[in-house]
Formats: C-alpha cells, sequence, structure tokens
C-alpha cells in the first residue's frame, strides 16, 4: 500500500517558495493599514471607516483560522494550499479594482480568510522535511511569514508613493497566481493519514485541547509573549511621535524594522529544537524578552535604547514562538493543521488583547504603565513555562 505521506522533499528552492507564498498571504492582511488616508479620499469614506478594514482583515483571518486551516487534517495538502492561494489572489485583486468601499470590503474579508494558506505552509514544510530537520523547516517557514508581515506596511507605503494605493494589490494578486502554479509544480502530494469528516475535524480540536496540557501550556506562553510585543505595536507610534522624539512617519516604520531581527531568529530556534534544546532556547527567549522590556523602559527618553528593546523582545518571541509551534506539533504528527490552528488562534487572540491593553495602559500611565503591562505579561509567560516544564518531565516518565 503506497504511503500517505510523500518521502522527503524539501528542496531550497520549494523552501524558498514557501517562504515566499507565507510572507506574501500574512503581509497582505498589513497592506491597508499605512494607506487608510488614500484609501478614505479614493473611496469617498472617512478615515475611521476606511479603518474598519483593518479589523474586518483580522477577523477574516481569525475565522480562516479556525474553519480553514484544519482543511490540512482532511484534504490534499498540495491541492488545498495552491487553492487557497489563488483564491487569496482573488481578494487581492477585488481589493485593488473595487470601484467602491464596500467592494473595497469584501475583496479584504476574501483576502483575510483564505491568507491561513499560509498556515497550512507552515506544518506542510515539517511534513516534507527529511527526519530530524523539521524544526528547522518550520523555522525557515515562518520566517518568511515574518519577514511579509514586518515589511507590508512599509512596501505598501512605497508603492503607494509610486503607482497609488491600489498598486501593492495589483502587484500582490500576479505574485500569488505566480507562486501558486510554481508550487503546484514543486510540491509533491500530500494525503492525511484516516482523515475524519468535516465536523469530526472541528470537534476534535476541542478533544485535543483537554487531552493535551502542552498544547494549553505553549499556546498561552506563545499568545502572551505576542501580546507584549502588540501592545508596543499599539502605542509606538503614540511614544515616537510625541515629545521628545517628535519623528516622522516615515523614521517611525523604519525604527519597527529592527523587528526583522526576530525573523532571523526563527531558523536558528527551528534548529535548536531538532537537536533537543527546546527547554533551553525558551529560557533564553524568556530572558531575552524580559531584558527587551528593560530597554523599552529606557527607550521612553532614548531611540537607541527603543531599538534595543524592539531587536531584543522580538528575538525572544520568536525563540519562544517557533520552539511552542514544533513542540506542539510532536503532541500529534498526524493532526499538525489542527493543533496549528488552535495554536495560532490563541497566539492570533494574544496579539488582539495585547493591542488593548497597551492603549489602556498608555491611557493610564503613559510609557511607563506600557513597560509594566509589558513586563507583567512576560512574568506570566515564565509562571506558565515553569508549568510546561513539570508537564513534560510527567510525559518523559514511563509508565
Amino acid at each position: 500500500m503506497t504511503s500517505s505521506q510523500p518521502a522527503p522533499h524539501l528542496t531550497r528552492s520549494i523552501l524558498f517558495l514557501m517562504c515566499l507564498a507565507t510572507g506574501l498571504c500574512a503581509g497582505g492582511n498589513y497592506f491597508n493599514q499605512p494607506l487608510l488616508d488614500e484609501i478614505s479620499h479614493a473611496l469617498g469614506v472617512s478615515t475611521a471607516t476606511a479603518a474598519t478594514s483593518v479589523t474586518v482583515a483580522q477577523v477574516s483571518y481569525a475565522v480562516g483560522l479556525i474553519f480553514l486551516t484544519p482543511l490540512g487534517d482532511l484534504m490534499e495538502r498540495r491541492k488545498l494550499t495552491v487553492g487557497l492561494i489563488g483564491l487569496t489572489a482573488v481578494g487581492q485583486a477585488l481589493a485593488g479594482f473595487a470601484p467602491a468601499f464596500g467592494v473595497f470590503m469584501i475583496g479584504v474579508a476574501v483576502a483575510g480568510l483564505f491568507s491561513v494558506a499560509a498556515q497550512v505552509l507552515v506544518p506542510y514544510a515539517a511534513i516534507l522535511a527529511p527526519a530530524g530537520k523539521g524544526g528547522k523547516a518550520v523555522g525557515t517557514v515562518m520566517s518568511g511569514l515574518l519577514v511579509g508581515v514586518l515589511l507590508a506596511r512599509a512596501v505598501a507605503g512605497v508603492l503607494s508613493d509610486i503607482g497609488g494605493w491600489t498598486l501593492i494589490y495589483h502587484v500582490s494578486a500576479v505574485l500569488m497566481i505566480l507562486i501558486g502554479i510554481g508550487l503546484w509544480r514543486v510540491l509533491p502530494p500530500s494525503y492525511p493519514e484516516n482523515p475524519p469528516n468535516y465536523l469530526g475535524l472541528v470537534t476534535s480540536m476541542a478533544r485535543m485541547i483537554r487531552r493535551h496540557p502542552r498544547l494549553r501550556t505553549r499556546s498561552l506562553i506563545s499568545g502572551i509573549s505576542f501580546a507584549s510585543m502588540s501592545a508596543i505595536f499599539a502605542t509606538t507610534t503614540l511614544l515616537l511621535a510625541g515629545d521628545p522624539f517628535r519623528l516622522s512617519p516615515t523614521v517611525i516604520g523604519l525604527v519597527g524594522l529592527t523587528g526583522l531581527a526576530g525573523a532571523l531568529m526563527a531558523s536558528v530556534a527551528g534548529g535548536m529544537v531538532d537537536k533537543g534544546h527546546g527547554r533551553r532556547g525558551t529560557l533564553m527567549g524568556l530572558v531575552a524578552l524580559a531584558l527587551g522590556w528593560a530597554a523599552f523602559y529606557l527607550g521612553g527618553h532614548s531611540v537607541i535604547w527603543f531599538c534595543v528593546g524592539m531587536v531584543l523582545t522580538d528575538v525572544g518571541i520568536q525563540l519562544v514562538h517557533i520552539i511552542s509551534m514544533n513542540t506542539v506539533y510532536t503532541l500529534d504528527p498526524s493532526a499538525r493543521n489542527r493543533l496549528n490552528s488552535v495554536y495560532m488562534t490563541v497566539y492570533f487572540v494574544g496579539a488582539a488583547v495585547g493591542s488593548g491593553v497597551g492603549v489602556w495602559a498608555w491611557s493610564v500611565g503613559a510609557w511607563l504603565a506600557v513597560c509594566i503591562a509589558g513586563s507583567v505579561m512576560t512574568a506570566l509567560c515564565v509562571v506558565i513555562w515553569l508549568r510546561d516544564i513539570a508537564l513534560e518531565k510527567r510525559e518523559r516518565i514511563p509508565a
């Protein structure tokens, strides 16, 4: 009987295409953020109304995480991946050619919903990787996703200056189609083993949450750590645009790109997992996160210290994230997509909560309160990690 899983088949060219695809899929949900003023003028709505497209993109992505990502454990993965990428391209094109704001919102929603192709590609990389190399493969693909998210706003702004706000959507749609064709040509088919029906697929995720306590701990550690970073994203402009900095939006955007250092750590974190150093890597990540918040405190009066804080916190978060993701995948290799759906849903809920906490903290006590909130979230991650260590030790004790 032919195996339902492909033989390891992950060349550099395939990995590169997977990185590009995940970066474009995830980054596409951030194109509209620096373009809200242009969108509002072009489509005849207020800036506040245009800003609702940001929420629509995030909510659509969350819905896709819950209801579409698990399909990787039900359907042939190459067809699913390329199909989702194609539908994402349709959404991007619809947004770019929209004659009215309502059509633009539909395009943003469609693109956001199907952009979870990125979260199908991540476990797909683990499946295709040779034995003992899955962690590094996941880390490498995730680095593409992270770079895409970080560069999306900057690239959208540059292309808007060149050819208007719609240009980024036109370019993205074309690139998505080309990358989808490329992936169809090079990805080997991958069939799930003993797949359940769709209803069983969705309900099984709730059972997994109950059955695997480390799915809960690792998801919470990553979600809360990402929440702390989201508090920074939500308040960076409030800090750097005011006294004593008075930085322009362009310079603030460049300061934010210091977070690219974290994307470079994704592959390193995956390699640590493959070598059995996941616990050590998590400790390093939490220490970097704590040091990052100390640097952010000093960053209230120094752009240099603020940049140091960005680098340290992003490195820490990516170490925790990639190691946690790979840990979750080992809980049930036949259900990677469902596990990924649960994990990433908690991760992005953390982002939403962190943004709210950051804005609330700023309103209460400005930058000092934001730093205190971030430090508290980091401490909470440490407490949950200690619980995760106890669970890991218990798993290793033979029955």
